[in-house]
């Protein structure tokens, strides 16, 4: 096992170092690789945070608690403010930090479908585009205009309130101009698709443009079945028609590589928190000539 991973490290580390430019597509088995499973399992984490929860409503995993139809809007925002809550204290984890040192002194960007925030302890702003929103942000929930509120101040003082897995009826957060809710910016059916939605696709696409006659790696980690069209689909188009494209998608369940980028690409079925840090220990304990690109 260890001769694999050092295998998959080391076409990783020899694709990164070919590369002028390194786009990463991260989704849901990024954060899974580094300890977060709580979204679909009642793992250590979600019994600290929705153990309250999962002993009143039965569900486990808390993306089964966004559709949980909650009798009262104290309920679901006692939920809501938990989920929130979570996603902005829970620390990157080793394999955001090893991501991030794969990619130093690289033009780089990241794409993410990921909505916990994890990414933004570590990565500047200005090099992550969250293109399915950020729980850092809340919206109206019609949405009746295109402004987005910063969620951690109220979000805070209503996971303090919570009493018996409801919050005071005062502290239900509701848009200023309507009257209505406000619901948290992330992909869901009122999604805001507006001026911050817009300008994270902005970024992403000015560094695509900037760079898409480069060598460039298209580096997918943990994308599964669920929205390839976000970003595997495109990372498989864009690899297919740029001539100097190279794919690499690391996944222990949905490494997928299509029968048309036959030469174009490596699919590393193995955990991603063990590729990362793989690579970063030879990284950290070789000289660049004794990986596969110098020999």
């Amino acid at each position: 096992m260890n001769r694999e991973y050092d295998r998959k490290a080391d076409i990783l580390l020899e694709q990164i170092e070919r590369a002028d430019a390194v786009c990463v597509g991260a989704a849901a088995g990024m954060s899974v690789a580094t300890g977060y499973d709580m979204a679909y399992h009642s793992d250590k984490h979600f019994k600290k945070y929705f153990g309250e929860f999962e002993k009143k409503y039965g569900f486990q995993g808390s993306f089964n608690g966004y559709y949980y139809p909650y009798p009262t809007s104290e309920e679901r925002w006692a939920f809501l403010a938990t989920s929130i809550h979570a996603n902005l204290e829970l620390p990157d984890g080793p394999a955001y930090e090893n991501l991030f040192e794969l990619l130093k002194g690289k033009n780089y960007f990241v794409v993410t479908t990921n909505q916990d925030t994890l990414f933004s302890r570590r990565f500047p702003e200005e090099r992550v585009s969250t293109i399915q929103g950020d729980f850092r942000w809340l919206q109206c929930v019609r949405p009746c205009h295109d402004e987005l509120f910063e969620s951690k101040s109220m979000i805070e003082e209503m996971y303090a309130n919570i009493k018996d897995c409801r919050i005071p009826t005062e502290l239900i957060p509701h848009c200023p101009k309507c009257g209505r809710e406000l619901e948290p910016w992330v992909r869901g059916y009122t999604f805001l698709e507006g001026r911050k939605y817009k300008e994270e696709y902005e970024k992403w696409n000015h560094f695509l443009m900037e760079n898409k006659h480069k060598k460039i790696l298209f580096l997918e980690l943990g994308v599964g079945r669920m929205t390839p069209m976000f970003i595997q689909q495109p990372f498989w188009n864009m690899t297919y028609s740029l001539p100097q494209a190279y794919y690499i998608t690391i996944n222990p369940k949905d490494a997928l590589l299509p029968d048309e980028l036959e030469g174009k690409g490596t699919a590393i079925k193995e955990d991603i928190a063990m590729v990362l840090q793989r690579a970063v220990e030879k990284t950290a304990g070789s000289t660049l000539c004794e990986l596969p690109l110098c020999e």
